[in-house]
């Protein structure tokens, strides 16, 4: 995470090759460049470095020793955008017109996967107004079994989220008697698709323990895909 970089970063290498000392203003100042690439859906990657003598670290060591956290140098920031695919806009519409509640529950930060919401229609103007609807990953697992299933109806994107975060937004929405699909790619999404009622996992991106977790393989890794799978069960 970007701001996480920035956080650990002391000072800041300038165009011109010089390096200055962090500042609060100079800090401000990015930190509100990061929130301006994430208001616009992009996703930004900060670059940092420090330099670390391994002379002084002990040999015995060398194997189990990491690079410092904390007072790095910020050489630059990126912001990639990754726009929705065609149709995901309407398979949504779709989906929401059916009584299908779509979610988003995705590592960026908040500000991030609000934009992407609204690009692809998980999120309208009405959700953004109620607070609980978009809510950090952290937040949502601190919270107790019975205060995550009061708001879990109303949570529409969790960002800075763990998969253990969407494991439990899966228990919750069960909980309350919602029939659950989930979509992953990653190993360690496949406790939420074994969970979910329905685990449907993507055959391009997928890893092999994602696909044996889940129940249906999404071959071309398309959400509109999803959509078509929902609705051919709905109609059998």
């Amino acid at each position: 995470a970007a701001e996480l970089v920035l956080a650990s970063c002391k000072s800041w290498f300038s165009i011109d090759g010089s390096v200055h000392p962090m500042s609060s203003d100079k800090y401000n100042e990015l930190k509100r460049s990061i929130d301006d690439m994430a208001m616009s859906s992009l996703r930004c990657i900060a670059f940092a470095y420090c330099t670390c003598e391994l002379t002084m670290v002990p040999r015995e060591d060398l194997d189990k020793w990491q690079l410092p956290d904390d007072n790095l140098t910020l050489l630059g920031m990126v912001g990639i955008k990754d726009p929705c695919r065609p149709g995901v806009r309407d398979a949504v519409q779709l989906c929401s017109a059916a009584g299908v509640k779509v979610r988003m529950v995705t590592g960026d930060n908040v500000e991030t996967a609000k934009a992407i919401a609204f690009e692809c229609g998980i999120l309208n103007a009405k959700d953004v107004a109620s607070e609980t609807t978009i809510i950090e990953g952290k937040v949502f697992r601190e919270m107790s079994e019975t205060a995550r299933e009061e708001v879990a109806d109303k949570i529409t994107v969790m960002g800075r989220s763990s998969p253990n975060d969407k494991l439990l937004l899966v228990q919750a929405l069960k909980r309350k008697g919602h029939v659950v699909a989930v979509t992953g790619d990653g190993t360690n999404d496949a406790p939420a698709l074994h969970e979910a009622d329905i685990g449907l996992s993507m055959g391009i991106s997928g890893t092999e323990v994602a696909k044996e977790s889940s129940d249906i393989i999404i071959l071309d890794d398309d959400f509109t895909s999803v959509v078509k799978v929902i609705f051919s069960n709905i109609k059998a």
